[in-house]
């Protein structure tokens, strides 16, 4: 006999939820982000002192007050504060199925953060990381796309989903704010909350990007990173460079020789062979149909300068695959600040006492990013030419100073077709598969703590949305039909 439970449940109508997410984007989300965009909310690794300067806790207070006045029936949020750690926002939204709330029912776990990158520079004339304003369907500004949108989404979509009477598991939203710090301070708070997230059959991550607008993306993996301050002392102060040159080497120089350890200058290869790891199969085929679905987007997309002879300048590879391959499963380094150096317009003929230079080192996403921290210590500190003092100090704290990089489980069946129907629902076009660049630490704790949990991690940071960098956009058309695609998968949830 048929019961209730195993009856067939109502289909999400697409074209409906299209209309709820939009509305709620135009009268709601959208002013809720041109507000958050004007705060300058940095992460603590860019604001030592963030909690005197009290903007972190001014956007996550201002989140969970508009949170709750969409008086969601039954949702029930919380701002928990650790000591010593940044805040995070926990809401819950009691299931709408019979039997939905019981302890092994499956949750749904939606996650963004709140923190922001620091401002960099380069920006238009017109715009700024604290400017927010709406040019052509886009949002600019720092942290819209990278992704203050989470949270305002993530309501809309239970919204949407709710509006049309529809079936849904439990919700739970975990909004973070330490995340470009490389997420330091979320583990206690996964601790403390372990048995409050319950059950999680599915995590939908929002704070990744997409290969172009015209579909949904998901993303297939996420590197490792290690940060952290190289520095070269060789003098206590400065000399003249005319007395010294010649006699004292430049820290500049040793600086060089040292880094020429860790990676060949001529072809960007990491030389320590830890760092690198197989690329599975199955990663590699993906990287085939996006490269057919790309082309030569996947490196033209970027703002190339020109060189003397008018042409642009050149990308590491013009093989779209290779291309895929090499910024989501190769190692890479990356020099993203120096210190010791005078502004030109300061350089005088002085022989500097010392140079530091700040390090990305982007790992493979199977590659332990704790070990790499400290691989790449020793490999940077020992045997220092001339004896020069040389220390490597990498962010984080001990046994903690790198973030370890995700590979996606593979996909059940429910959500492979789910994602497919959302994506031709609500762009016309099937789901694509790609590999991400950066990191999202959460992504391998909660893979971890959930081992057979289904992650549907997506984003809208697509082409030229330049997050972390100068005009940084929010797509708002994309955010639209991602927010609504989100809810399709809610309730095909099984």
């Amino acid at each position: 006999m048929s019961t209730v439970l195993d009856a067939p449940r109502p289909a999400a109508d697409p074209a409906e939820l299209a209309r709820h997410t939009a509305r709620q984007w135009d009268e709601a989300i959208l002013p809720a982000l041109v507000d958050y965009i004007a705060v300058p909310a940095k992460s603590p690794l860019f604001d030592r002192d963030w909690q005197s300067h009290g903007l972190i806790d001014r956007v996550v207070r201002d989140a969970a007050a508009w949170v709750e006045r969409r008086r969601v029936p039954g949702l029930k949020l919380e701002v928990i504060r650790l000591e010593g750690r940044t805040p995070v926002i926990f809401f819950e939204v009691p299931s709408t199925r019979p039997g939905g709330d019981a302890p092994d029912a499956p949750t749904i776990c939606l996650y963004g953060h709140l923190d922001k990158q620091p401002e960099f520079n380069g920006w238009r004339r017109d715009l700024g990381p604290w400017t927010p304003k709406v040019e052509d369907g886009l949002l600019y500004g720092r942290g819209g796309a990278d992704d203050g949108y989470a949270i305002y989404a993530a309501i809309a979509a239970i919204e949407a989903v709710d509006a049309q009477g529809l079936q849904r598991p439990r919700c739970v939203g975990l909004i973070e704010t330490s995340e470009e710090s490389g997420s330091p301070d979320l583990p206690p708070y996964l601790d403390a909350l372990r048995e409050r997230l319950g059950n999680v059959s599915l995590v939908v991550c929002l704070d990744s990007g997409a290969g172009n607008y015209d579909q949904l993306w998901l993303t297939t993996s996420l590197r490792g990173n290690v940060t952290g301050v190289l520095r070269v002392e060789i003098l206590t102060e400065g000399v003249h460079s005319g007395d010294a040159s010649g006699v004292v080497p430049s820290s500049f120089r040793i600086l060089r020789q040292v880094l020429d350890r860790l990676e060949d200058s001529r072809s960007g290869r990491l030389l320590p062979e830890s760092f690198h790891c197989a690329v599975p199969a199955e990663r590699l085929e993906q990287a085939r149909a996006t490269a057919a679905i790309l082309g030569d987007a996947v490196w033209k997309r970027f703002p190339w300068t020109c060189g003397a002879d008018g042409q642009p300048a050149l990308p590491m590879t013009t093989d779209p695959v290779e291309a895929l391959i090499n910024r989501t499963w190769a190692p890479t380094l990356s020099v993203t600040g120096v210190d010791g150096l005078p502004e030109l317009s300061n350089a005088g003929n002085v022989l500097r006492p010392q140079t530091a230079f700040k390090l990305s080192l982007r790992l493979p996403p199977l590659v332990d990013g704790n070990e790499a921290a400290q691989t790449l210590k020793r490999v940077l500190e020992d045997n220092a030419p001339y004896n020069a003092r040389v220390t490597f100090e990498p962010d984080g704290r001990v046994g903690a100073q790198g973030a370890t990089g995700w590979n996606a489980p593979r996909l059940a069946p429910w959500l492979a077709s789910a994602l497919d129907d959302a994506s031709r629902a609500h762009w016309g076009a099937p789901c694509g598969y790609i590999g991400q660049g950066g990191t999202i630490p959460l992504m391998n704790m909660l893979q971890q703590g959930f081992p057979a949990a289904q992650m549907m991690v997506c984003g809208v940071l697509g082409p030229k949305s330049n997050a972390h960098g100068p005009n940084e956009f929010l797509h708002l058309g994309y955010a639209r039909r991602l927010t609504a695609a989100v809810a399709q998968v809610m309730a095909a949830h099984p």
